[in-house]
């Protein structure tokens, strides 16, 4: 069955379009958030558009080419404040998981395209884990948790790896003198 000319044809084309924007504006988001001092928020910024590519890029694959006129709705903000970014990110995630690519993945199976209905879905489940990432940063800047826990924790400088143990960050880092900017907790995740 060829997908063009399908309503699946224009949702495809339409969440390329909104992946490849996304990456864009956590690019700059990822600048915003290093300038405020927030070397992890960016880091995860610059991560989540590498993976916003990816998505593109599957959904990019389905089509079979030519041209397609579609009407769609994108984000037209501007950059502000890592809070605001964060917030911005956040919604926009939860909007693709909880309702579009849901809805994109149902019309796919009814236009009888199940390996793209499956692509929607499984997008649909990084975009969740992105929304909680995101709300996670905003949580942590909201109650002044980014650089000072509640405990002893250790903090791990992510230019040169000196860990630290301490309820707090350090000011600089005693391996490489980087600021306090590129610490972030240790995650323990292998």
């Amino acid at each position: 069955m060829k997908i063009k000319g399908s309503r699946t044809e224009q949702n495809l084309l339409a969440a390329f379009a909104g992946e490849s924007q996304a990456r864009n504006r956590y690019t700059y988001f990822a600048g915003a958030a290093k300038k405020e001092g927030y070397v992890q928020i960016a880091m995860a910024f610059e991560e989540t558009a590498a993976q916003e590519k990816e998505h593109a890029k599957r959904f990019f694959k389905f089509l079979e080419g030519g041209d397609l006129q579609i009407t769609a709705t994108f984000p037209a903000g501007c950059i502000g404040d890592t809070k605001a970014n964060l917030k911005a990110s956040a919604d926009g995630e939860k909007h693709e998981w909880g309702s579009m690519y849901p809805d994109f993945a149902k019309t796919a199976r009814e236009e009888g395209f199940e390996p793209v209905a499956k692509a929607f879905d499984a997008i649909g489940v990084a975009e969740k884990q992105h929304e909680a990432r995101y709300r996670g940063f905003l949580k942590n800047l909201e109650e002044g948790h980014v650089f000072k826990k509640a405990k002893k924790t250790t903090w791990r400088c992510i230019n040169c790896g000196y860990t630290h143990e301490g309820e707090e960050a350090p000011e600089n880092c005693l391996a490489c003198a980087h600021p306090k900017a590129y610490f972030e907790v240790l995650a323990q995740n292998w």
